[in-house]
């Protein structure tokens, strides 16, 4: 069988594709519900919160990396940063070495609002983790989503997969869990560990 000839049947196709859009979405729909819910006390919607997350671990990202890793288009990214901005929880600026993109910053104001989301975190709330919990306790850790990370990676590219694993890698060395509750490391606990 040459390169181009596939492999596979349609109705092969037509299921795969039916079932992952189908569970893509009724788990979509639980995800946003929640992280509405717990970013709501903040005054911030999911794309801000996204933004500001993102900021966060890319520490001076383009608008262009914000449209890329939080799968939003530019003007989208764009128009919420500017929210962000106004607000004082985000600086715009441009680089001497690139002066055609714009790339954002956090600022104290943004960080701390960022801090207080983290320690307000609960994971009782999250209908994903619920539904995950069955499953540890079983297999004693949560599901890898390996597959879901492979076909991730197939759309969305190497640089993608590489953000999303920094933000998961910086949660893991930079917050503490103290009284049930996760918190920021101070730079000195940082330095120690």
């Amino acid at each position: 069988m040459g390169m181009t000839e596939k492999q596979y049947s349609m109705k092969e196709a037509m299921l795969f594709s039916q079932r992952i859009a189908q569970l893509s979405k009724a788990l979509w729909k639980s995800i946003e519900k929640d992280w509405q819910q717990w970013i709501k006390p903040f005054d911030l919607n999911i794309n801000e919160h996204h933004i500001l997350w993102i900021a966060y671990h890319l520490n001076g990202a383009s608008i262009s990396d914000v449209a890329k890793f939080g799968v939003m288009h530019v003007s989208t990214a764009f128009n919420f940063s500017k929210k962000l901005e106004e607000r004082g929880l985000l600086i715009f600026s441009k680089r001497e070495n690139d002066k055609r993109n714009t790339y954002i910053q956090l600022t104290d104001a943004g960080e701390d609002i960022l801090m207080k989301l983290v320690e307000t975190y609960e994971p009782k709330g999250n209908a994903a983790f619920a539904g995950a919990l069955p499953l540890r306790e079983l297999y004693g850790k949560f599901p890898d989503i390996v597959e879901m990370m492979a076909i991730v990676r197939n759309i969305y590219g190497e640089d993608f997969m590489e953000i999303f694993e920094r933000s998961f890698e910086n949660i893991d060395s930079k917050f503490i869990e103290e009284n049930g509750k996760l918190k920021k490391l101070e730079k000195t606990e940082q330095e120690l560990v």
